[in-house]
């Protein structure tokens, strides 16, 4: 299912020279990735590589300086979050972002904003149900009361409300407890099986390449690695540096 990333034509998601500055500090420095329809890639890297920079860079939240991201087949470069939603590119942002002071239903409704087929939006909030049964008990309490792992379960369920094309997955298992990551990664893999296309970033480097197609590795704002996920796997350097082994 890899793609091979010198055959643009297949490429869901382009990005070309991209740079992006955050506060004054150059934190992409003209990156180039693809991601094919229907994969699940990730971009692997420590905290200040760049790696969520470059999301909010390809979806709009933050400006791009130079280069250009191209999502399917379109120039997208500087479009805002809400067009691309309404695109089919969602992302789920670190840390969440859930509306604490709304409840599950309601936050499922808000990620629907963009759709105005009722009946299908009913179907999917009992899909979303179906994947996080914990939601469906927890139904009517407010966001802000549920636990981290169950805010992530909400943030995800809400994307998917969307019905993406493309997701944009940022730490999905940061902070959570051990179960909760497995729950939370199953979950990536039974949505990437439906054929949503997932861009993954993730510091559990092992958990990311395991569950990927291909990888992108990340240090001070460029790509330093790229390849077939299970190689970097077991590349010595990537094992040095983000695994704790020994090279």
């Amino acid at each position: 299912m890899s793609a091979d990333p010198a055959d643009m034509s297949k490429a869901l998601l382009e990005v070309t020279g991209l740079q992006v500055a955050y506060g004054g500090i150059q934190a992409v420095k003209g990156i180039d990735l693809t991601v094919a329809a229907g994969e699940l890639v990730c971009l692997i890297g420590a905290n200040g590589a760049g790696k969520t920079t470059t999301l909010k860079g390809i979806c709009g939240v933050q400006p791009v300086k130079h280069g250009a991201v191209h999502y399917a087949g379109e120039v997208i470069t500087g479009r805002a979050p809400f067009e691309l939603v309404r695109r089919g590119l969602v992302m789920v942002p670190e840390g969440r972002g859930v509306f604490g002071a709304l409840t599950i239903e309601e936050n499922l409704a808000m990620g629907a904003y963009v759709r105005v087929d009722a009946a299908g939006v009913r179907q999917d909030v009992e899909r979303a149900f179906g994947l996080f049964p914990r939601l469906k008990e927890r139904r009517r309490q407010t966001a802000g009361t549920l636990s981290g792992g169950e805010q992530q379960m909400l943030a995800m369920a809400r994307a998917l409300m969307s019905r993406p094309r493309l997701l944009l997955l940022d730490e999905p298992s940061m902070g959570l407890a051990p179960l909760m990551v497995q729950k939370v990664f199953e979950t990536i893999l039974t949505v990437s099986a439906e054929g949503v296309t997932i861009l993954l970033i993730e510091q559990n480097a092992k958990l990311a390449l395991e569950v990927s197609h291909r990888g992108y590795v990340m240090e001070s704002g460029e790509i330093t690695l790229s390849g077939d996920a299970k190689t970097l796997l077991h590349d010595p350097a990537v094992r040095a540096a983000y695994l704790g082994e020994t090279a």
